[in-house]
């Protein structure tokens, strides 16, 4: 963590300076804003959190709720969504208060006796390498804490407007510098019935599955109906079921299910209990179901085992059914050439699947980091507006993906499990559908398309470790000024800057010849160099492109005071040095990053990161022209 650039700042480095006039008044929203968020769900307050550290950017973020949440709603924290946590700075926290899933057992029903349960298998719930971070499980309501006290402590002191609902909206695209009205109710005692209009360049709707926002802008759900009864509860109990501390999937004779999830603290566990079918048009609410039923079945299903429920801490029904959006913004279909989006909606306001793969929030946080990002770059001015398209195109494809294997898994994870007359499998089905897709429920699997912002894989056998367009898969190096052993990709942090990963080829990268010393005279001096050309007069020179250099020596076999001078940027107004951008490859056994991401040693190559952690491109280190002509495609000049 770096600190101290504009001079010495004592107490805790987490907490900046505020910003003039931060916070905002209290419920005084005469001054149009430029980002109105409905909703503190997760989708929401990732979204708050990352426009928090912009003040320039006037963010309000509203919730119908009376306060934060406390317990229940989803818990599974994906390897992906760790990946972010960690450039939000929170992961460690999450690491250590929460609940790690290290393996996943299966249950089906005895063949000798239905009526009782067996173990059929148990794996590693995460293929080894495939991420630094692990799979965690806690619950939604810190995840939420840790983004409120991002916003709390940023330079924009953001906070929640609770006890506010959203009531519509109106947009006019003909208006240039605040297009959408947004009315909201009050619904504080004092204020009840009150309304409040809200004039705003962008409204985003995190606001749910029957999200009021995105009716306003006219889409709707579409896909299979709620037809599955799903009852959830966390609960205190004493059980003899042995595997009452790792994740376990439960078939039962009956036909329904059950997911065990550890919780964190050591004695908390979820039950997720699968229930009847629903009706035709039937809510899960006529049903009347108790949470004495809930315990009920579950006490059925775990025969010969057996569970005394001392505390129900939360529980709730619910229905499950995939359901998906059309579009993730309000552009009418057929006028995105002539009309730019003003409205969005992320999360279960555009996608609802089931719990069953765990990726509820996780997509949902993936969506409205997408999002951030580009708004910020529309704001500040150093990407033209109709960047904000890709936000749907991107994300809508994410669902999809995830809806068709949820709607898969979901099937499987329901049906009657076969005798063993009927199979001669090893493993049940449902075993092996969740170890063949484990990337899915590590959050894995997105892979973005070629567009402006993602090129095609011309160059792509040079680092065929990071694949174009797939999150950057973080490696080993140790930092050269320090020596500091760390992961490649933690220094990757939510703050929306574009990073340029050179990995030099093998040759000394202190010589006037090497690729690495071209390259920076390029960014430098070179006119059409990205980094002059989109970095304002005043602006530290890696305040949009940060450069980071890797190279294949051991620390020890490099001199820093020759290296070369680009590498370490003075920075600030007392023009400090940065000596945190160049990184050596770990001479340890098994964590050489040139080996573990496939980079040509000969050639090396320049990883282009996305400020969502995406791979953007993989270029040779001396393509400087598809380098400016890659960010010319979607940037605006200084």
């Amino acid at each position: 963590m770096q600190y101290h650039l504009e001079g010495f700042r004592p107490g805790d480095p987490d907490i900046a300076e505020a910003a003039p006039g931060r916070p905002a008044p209290d419920r005084d929203f005469e001054e149009p804003v430029d980002v109105l968020i409905v909703g503190c769900g997760p989708a929401g307050l990732t979204l708050a959190a990352l426009l928090s550290g912009f003040p320039g950017i006037r963010t309000r973020i509203v919730e119908q709720r009376s306060g934060p949440i406390e317990k229940g709603q989803a818990d599974g924290i994906s390897c992906r969504s760790m990946e972010m946590f960690n450039a939000f700075g929170f992961a460690e926290k999450v690491i250590r208060q929460g609940y790690q899933v290290n393996e996943t057992t299966f249950w089906k029903p005895d063949t000798a006796r239905p009526d009782l349960i067996i173990r059929t298998g148990r794996i590693q719930d995460v293929e080894d390498s495939l991420s630094e971070m692990p799979h965690k499980i806690l619950n939604q309501a810190r995840v939420h804490d840790m983004y409120l006290d991002i916003m709390r402590n940023s330079p924009s002191r953001l906070a929640p407007d609770y006890s506010m609902r959203f009531v519509d909206l109106y947009v006019d695209p003909r208006e240039p510098n605040h297009p959408a009205t947004v009315r909201l109710e009050r619904l504080d005692p004092d204020h009840e019935g009150e309304m409040v209009t809200v004039r705003a360049r962008y409204v985003v709707g995190c606001d749910g599955a029957r999200s009021r926002v995105r009716k306003a802008i006219g889409r709707e759900l579409v896909g299979d109906a709620a037809n599955q009864a799903w009852g959830v509860m966390d609960v205190l109990a004493v059980t003899d079921f042995p595997d009452i501390r790792c994740k376990s999937l439960i078939q039962s004779a009956s036909g329904g299910n059950i997911v065990i999830i550890p919780r964190e603290g050591g004695y908390l566990v979820r039950f997720y209990v699968e229930l009847d079918k629903l009706a035709e048009g039937e809510r899960v609410a006529a049903r009347n179901i108790t949470v004495e039923q809930l315990i009920a079945t579950a006490q059925r299903t775990f025969r010969p085992y057996t569970i005394d429920v001392k505390d129900v801490v939360w529980w709730s029904v619910y229905e499950i059914g995939q359901r998906l959006t059309d579009r993730f913004d309000d552009v009418p279909d057929g006028d995105v050439a002539s009309r730019l989006p003003h409205v969005f909606i992320c999360g279960d306001a555009c996608h609802t699947h089931s719990p069953k793969a765990g990726q509820g929030m996780n997509v949902s946080m993936g969506d409205a980091f997408n999002l951030g990002w580009k708004l910020v770059s529309v704001l500040q001015g150093l990407c033209p507006p109709d960047v904000l398209h890709s936000y749907s195109a991107e994300r809508q494809a994410v669902a999809r993906d995830l809806i068709e294997f949820d709607r898969e898994w979901s099937r499987i994870m329901s049906e009657r499990p076969k005798t063993e007359s009927e199979t001669t499998e090893d493993a049940p089905k449902f075993q092996r559908y969740f170890i063949e897709h484990g990337r899915y429920t590590a959050g894995l699997s997105v892979t973005y398309k070629p567009s402006i912002l993602t090129a095609k894989a011309a160059w792509q056998a040079l680092a065929d470790g990071f694949a174009i367009g797939s999150r950057f898969h973080s490696a080993p190096v140790v930092r050269l000024a320090d020596a500091r052993p760390m992961e490649l990709g933690h220094v990757v942090e939510a703050d929306t800057r574009w990073r340029l990963f050179v990995f030099c080829p093998s040759g000394d990268p202190a010589r006037d010849d090497s690729a690495i010393v071209g390259l920076g005279r390029f960014l430098l001096d070179a006119p059409e160099s990205p980094v002059r050309r989109y970095t304002r007069g005043g602006e530290n020179v890696d305040t949009v492109l940060d450069l980071r250099a890797i190279f294949q020596q051991a620390p020890r076999d490099l001199a820093l005071e020759r290296m070369p001078a680009f590498l370490k940027p003075r920075k600030g107004r007392l023009g400090l040095i940065d000596y945190e951008k160049m990184f050596c490859a770990d001479p340890k056994p098994g964590r050489d990053i040139f080996d573990l991401r496939g980079i040509d040693r000969h050639r090396g190559c320049i990883v282009v990161v996305r400020p969502d952690q995406y791979v953007a491109h993989v270029l040779p280190i001396d393509a400087h022209d598809e380098l400016a002509g890659f960010f010319g495609g979607f940037m605006l000049p200084a």
